[in-house]
């Protein structure tokens, strides 16, 4: 090939990466296809409830692993982590057909617009997710396999998982990190109440969760209508409460 030929491939790959035809991943026309390799299990099983972030909330939860996985060895050196990374996909959220660059964070009371790439918002245009969470015990189950027992996920029960890392604290933790808008811990918003009726549902722990749960306020940040009536799916149950200066108050819990 002489200097000529040379030349025109130049231009030739130039004004492909230009037109934005035949170029790969030079215009991000590269995909790649990921393996599940388990799924999360947990007592929410709807968005509607499920904290914003992770380890907002100490919710128990497990992961299952696909049969394919089920191999000793490769959960080797996990009793020595205390905490792990889920890499995992955002699949109860539906996916916009075009790029949508400007999103309005719940912690910006939904009223604010910002690029995509400075938040956490599900509406990407990869539909990934990662989560630092607790890893309190693993056990093998004869029926199920492998099991992670973890807290503090944000997830829907269900959701599918694509890896496990372990947390590395020298590396992953940066006190002198700046994270804009969302730089503090978020309080508890609600006070929540509930009557007798409600504790004999649930179990002491899980009206702590329940607790939790609703002191971050799950409502969408426009809505503020003390007679209306929300449902949360949680333990197989529907628990119906409502909002009015400040408190929440669990009013009925029915089955699902």
């Amino acid at each position: 090939m002489d200097k000529t030929d040379k030349k025109e491939d130049l231009k030739k790959a130039n004004a492909q990466e230009q037109s934005g035809t035949e170029c790969g991943a030079v215009c991000g026309a590269e995909s790649y296809n990921f393996n599940v390799i388990g799924h999360y299990k947990g007592d929410l099983s709807q968005k509607f409830g499920v904290p914003r972030q992770s380890r907002l909330v100490d919710i128990p939860g497990e992961i299952h692993f696909s049969p394919e996985y089920w191999d000793r060895s490769a959960f080797k050196g996990l009793e020595q982590i205390s905490h792990l990374w889920l890499i995992w996909v955002f699949s109860e959220n539906k996916k916009s057909e075009k790029f949508q660059p400007t999103v309005r964070p719940p912690r910006l009371a939904g009223d604010r617009r910002i690029g995509v790439w400075a938040s956490r918002s599900p509406n990407r245009p990869n539909q990934i997710g990662m989560s630092p969470v607790e890893l309190r015990g693993f056990r093998w189950d004869k029926e199920q396999g492998p099991i992670l027992e973890i807290s503090g996920a944000d997830l829907v029960d269900g959701t599918p998982i694509l890896d496990i890392k372990p947390y590395i604290k020298y590396v992953d933790s940066i006190p002198e990190a700046e994270s804009g808008f969302a730089s503090d811990k978020p309080q508890a918003k609600l006070e929540v109440t509930w009557d007798k009726s409600v504790e004999d549902v649930f179990e002491e722990n899980e009206l702590d969760q329940l607790y939790s749960i609703l002191a971050q306020d799950p409502r969408p940040a426009y809505q503020d209508d003390p007679e209306r009536v929300y449902g949360m799916e949680f333990k197989g149950k529907n628990v119906k409460f409502q909002v009015e200066a400040g408190v929440a108050e669990i009013t009925a819990v029915e089955e699902l």
